[in-house]
């Protein structure tokens, strides 16, 4: 457990930084941290991927949200920063579940959770801030909604600082159109009004970085600046690749999944501004425009 704050906010020396769960957002924040970190953990299910965390320069924990052995416990105990990239399931959140005593004896500087835009459910195009009523359509939504109270209340009730970062829709290298579009299987889905707003992985970890390092608390909305119509964008990779894009498809007659529709049913515009006046960020990739550029530059690296 570390103790003082130093000059940098890292709480007198070298930022430790313990990930529940390493998928995408979470590699992207290790990776933009790693400068500055003395040490990093990361979790997985599996054994299998215990040496791809380790090539990221965590020392690789596994855990499957059962109780933490002494391993994670005492991981725990010297980390001074934790980022939660878990989903919750049925039972609620497996870290809180589990550890939610932990913690509260670890005493991390600041804790960050990662969740979904995906809350504020259907709000008919209009804009959504952080004090929006939350509406969630999807039983993972709801599920989300019940985890990020479950976090505020640790945070209330331990004086431990918990900054929520409700996630737009994600993109970046290896998570993109082109790789679709390239091999003709995009669709260019027309829902009339319909608009959503996405976030470059790499403004997720300069959003996870400064939340942890301010010792943020409450909820963020990690967005772009500029919530548009899907076709918009499928337009827009299309050019970068120099090919026309795929035919127009109305939403009544597109084949989906069930997860794709429940997207489509929320139509909302999120409001960014407190990450910029609290968090002090500047977008990297404002809007698709940059972004998509960006990892089509990459990409083709």
């Amino acid at each position: 457990m570390a103790d003082g704050t130093g000059a940098d906010g890292t709480g007198g020396g070298a930022m430790k930084l313990f990930c529940f769960g390493m998928g995408y957002s979470a590699r992207a924040t290790l990776a933009r941290m790693k400068p500055h970190l003395a040490k990093a953990w990361g979790t997985t299910r599996s054994e299998d991927k215990e040496a791809a965390i380790a090539a990221l320069g965590a020392e690789p924990i596994v855990w499957a949200g059962e109780e933490p052995d002494a391993e994670l416990a005492a991981a725990l105990i010297e980390a001074t920063h934790v980022l939660v990239s878990v989903a919750p399931g049925s039972d609620g959140d497996a870290v809180l579940n589990t550890c939610s005593d932990l913690l509260a004896e670890a005493r991390p500087q600041a804790i960050c959770y990662l969740s979904t835009v995906g809350v504020y459910g259907d709000h008919d195009g209009a804009w959504v801030d952080e004090a929006s009523e939350c509406r969630p359509v999807s039983e993972r939504s709801v599920r989300r909604v019940a985890a990020e109270q479950a976090w505020t209340d640790f945070g209330r009730a331990t004086g431990i600082p918990v900054s929520i970062i409700r996630l737009a829709g994600i993109y970046g290298p290896g998570r993109g159109p082109f790789r679709k579009l390239k091999a003709g299987t995009s669709r260019r889905i027309i829902k009339p009004g319909q608009v959503f707003n996405r976030i470059h992985v790499d403004d997720i970890a300069q959003i996870c970085e400064a939340a942890l390092v301010r010792k943020a608390s409450g909820i963020f909305n990690g967005a772009d600046d500029q919530p548009s119509p899907p076709q918009d964008v499928i337009v827009y990779s299309a050019g970068l690749l120099g090919i026309e894009p795929p035919p127009e498809v109305a939403f009544e007659e597109a084949d989906m999944t069930e997860m794709a529709r429940t997207f489509y049913g929320e139509n909302k515009r999120v409001k960014n501004e407190r990450i910029k006046s609290e968090l002090g960020i500047t977008l990297i990739h404002p809007t698709y425009r940059e972004g998509l550029s960006a990892v089509r530059a990459a990409e083709r690296d």
